[in-house]
């Protein structure tokens, strides 16, 4: 397990995963919302997927990410799910006799320091309405950037990198995985744009070095 500088974590990510799977009590399929980088790097097997939409919660691209996409000393961004709007993605059913282990995994991948809220949301699928853990964020936490102006996103695009690689690989590999299921996101087309005006790469190829290549 990758281990976290201990000065990173907000709440204690093991008492979030027991309470998690408490509330989930393992008396029904255990599904999980994606709306970011679980789309296209999803880590783990799933007995079902389904195309899935959210109401009341939007992808935003407004939490710091100090140890995925970026550092202490350069904070990255990642995607979050917030309050309000409408948000496409998919959801995947855990396989039922490995959903510990994989919640286990996706913990240490998404919940390192805390920050999320964890929460069960109803998405609605093609084969009717599930409930499904989603990784949400509150505009009081204290990973909530709030607005970023292009200045600073330009800054952030053009140096921050973490464990997983950079914040500019990061909103490449989500827009590409979104426009390949027909999603359209305004906001994420808008920031390949700045960046490409600015002379960064926003191609699959181009963005992502060999250290940065998904696992």
């Amino acid at each position: 397990m990758f281990q976290v500088d201990p000065s990173l974590i907000v709440r204690d990510p093991q008492a979030l995963l027991q309470r998690t799977l408490q509330q989930w009590g393992g008396h029904a399929p255990l599904w999980v919302f994606a709306y970011g980088s679980l789309l296209w790097k999803r880590e783990f097997d799933a007995d079902e997927h389904r195309a899935a939409q959210a109401h009341g919660w939007h992808r935003a691209f407004r939490m710091q990410s100090r140890v995925n996409r970026g550092s202490p000393q350069l904070p990255g961004l990642v995607f979050a799910l917030m309050a309000g709007g409408s948000c496409h993605g998919a959801v995947y059913r855990l396989p039922e006799r490995q959903t510990e282990a994989v919640m286990h995994e996706l913990w240490d991948r998404e919940m390192s320091t805390g920050v999320y809220d964890a929460r069960w949301i109803r998405c609605q699928t093609e084969q009717g309405t599930v409930s499904a853990l989603a990784f949400t964020l509150s505009h009081q936490s204290p990973g909530h950037t709030g607005t970023v102006d292009d200045a600073r996103m330009l800054q952030i695009l053009r140096e921050a990198r973490g464990r997983y690689g950079s914040t500019l690989d990061y909103l490449v590999q989500t827009a590409l995985e979104l426009r390949a299921r027909g999603i359209r996101d305004r906001e994420i087309e808008r920031l390949l744009a700045l960046a490409r005006r600015h002379g960064l790469p926003t191609g699959a190829r181009e963005a992502m070095k060999p250290s940065d290549a998904p696992a």
